[in-house]
């Protein structure tokens, strides 16, 4: 597994991708669809319309990487709920992701009581 820690900002993008598609495929998703430079210190993490594979892709200052986890019997929680085709998020998302954690879901709300 690679060091997550180390980029400057993760991005998914939120629409689903053909897996067909190899470096130079998402690549192409980088530059004309989420208007990112690939070559920058990013890592863009994608996934296919079943929701069961990711692919991660990142320039490491000698050529392109991608990596791909492929889950068998579960789904990856995606991002629907939101109107932007790219999302920035934190390491802490993208871990909850990869361990199958739904980092999308609003964190649940403890009442307060004062009196019975």
């Amino acid at each position: 597994m690679i060091n997550i820690k180390k980029f400057d900002n993760i991005f998914f993008y939120r629409p689903f991708v053909d897996f067909r598609k190899g470096i130079y495929g998402l690549c192409s998703v980088v530059q004309e669809e989420m208007e990112r430079n690939p070559f920058e210190n990013y890592i863009f993490i994608f996934t296919n319309s079943k929701r069961n594979k990711i692919k991660a892709l990142y320039w490491d200052n000698t050529g392109f990487a991608m990596w791909m986890k492929y889950l068998e019997e579960d789904k990856y929680i995606w991002p629907h709920h939101l109107e932007d085709d790219v999302l920035q998020v934190n390491i802490r998302k993208l871990e909850q992701l990869l361990v199958g954690i739904n980092p999308w879901q609003i964190p649940h709300k403890t009442k307060k009581y004062s009196y019975i």
